[in-house]
């Protein structure tokens, strides 16, 4: 009878280790196989997709002014001679490294004030509304007065970068710090993280969800930002960003150069994103056991 109860009631032992395991994550990679088809290969045939009604639209004769749409062929003759011309990468790099260093910057102003304005309640009441208003303001506004208090330098660049980015950024981390449930905040003082030191294990840590989503969407408004510049403040002086490229285009009624910069300015932006923006997430949301599988 004694040996029956023990084999229906399992011990603590046996539960804690039930429990255990359903707490237990994979942490291994998954296969590539697995991988090329649900992330490399989607994007691989929508790209496929948009390049064949593309050319359909050449081919059936739906468009037949190339001055309107050039083919594909075209664009790529395009950016295959601005590779052999050794222009290509001074484009890329001309933006990349101003957007890059710009929103640097906005990340250095961006952060401190969004905790101040988080933090403290007379700053959130003055400055706030302010914020929300700036981020809903249009890059391209801050160009003219830009140029008119910089002149055409670089510092007019980083000036735009700065107004575009810095609102999303202070912004996304007074969202996260708002989203700290408050039993953290008094876990903290209860063991003494009070003041800065509170902040940086406590606040900083818990708001990093809403900290993360700013910061990609601050690096699209400095991204924006920057285009917008290079497009209506050109200078030789300045070099050819991408922007630039896009209206020499235009001024040279160029479709080919123009879906050339395009594609360029596209292909960044999804690139930054993918490198540096995407793995950040994926790590926070890893950190806190919210990453989906597969």
């Amino acid at each position: 009878m004694a040996s029956t109860d023990s084999k229906a009631v399992p011990d603590a032992g046996s539960v804690e280790a039930g429990l255990d395991a359903l707490e237990t994550t994979a942490t291994g990679r998954p296969p590539f196989r697995q991988t090329f088809v649900n992330k490399i290969l989607p994007p691989i045939v929508a790209i496929a997709v948009v390049l064949v009604i593309w050319q359909g639209l050449i081919s059936l004769k739906i468009v037949t002014d190339p001055t309107k749409l050039p083919a594909p062929s075209a664009v790529w003759h395009t950016l295959h001679e601005a590779w052999l011309q050794g222009t290509l990468l001074d484009y890329i790099w001309t933006s990349v490294s101003r957007g890059l260093l710009g929103f640097f910057f906005a990340l250095l102003i961006g952060t401190p004030l969004g905790l101040l304005v988080a933090r403290v309640k007379f700053v959130r009441a003055a400055i706030g509304p302010i914020l929300s208003g700036l981020q809903s303001l249009p890059s391209v506004a801050w160009v003219p007065p830009a140029v008119i208090w910089l002149g055409l330098n670089n510092s007019m660049m980083y000036a735009v970068i700065l107004l575009g980015a810095v609102p999303s950024i202070a912004n996304g981390l007074v969202s996260g710090v708002d989203q700290v449930p408050p039993l953290f905040l008094r876990a903290g003082r209860t063991m003494g993280a009070t003041g800065l030191k509170g902040t940086w294990h406590i606040v900083l840590p818990a708001a990093l969800p809403g900290y993360v989503a700013g910061l990609k969407q601050g690096w699209a408004f400095s991204w924006r930002s920057l285009m917008a510049a290079e497009i209506i403040a050109s200078f030789p002086d300045l070099g050819v960003g991408l922007g630039q490229l896009l209206e020499n285009g235009r001024n040279a009624s160029d479709m080919a150069m123009v879906f050339e910069a395009i594609l360029l300015i596209l292909t960044v932006g999804i690139a930054i994103d993918l490198l540096i923006f995407s793995p950040l997430e994926r790590w926070v949301l890893r950190s806190r056991g919210l990453l989906a599988k597969g």
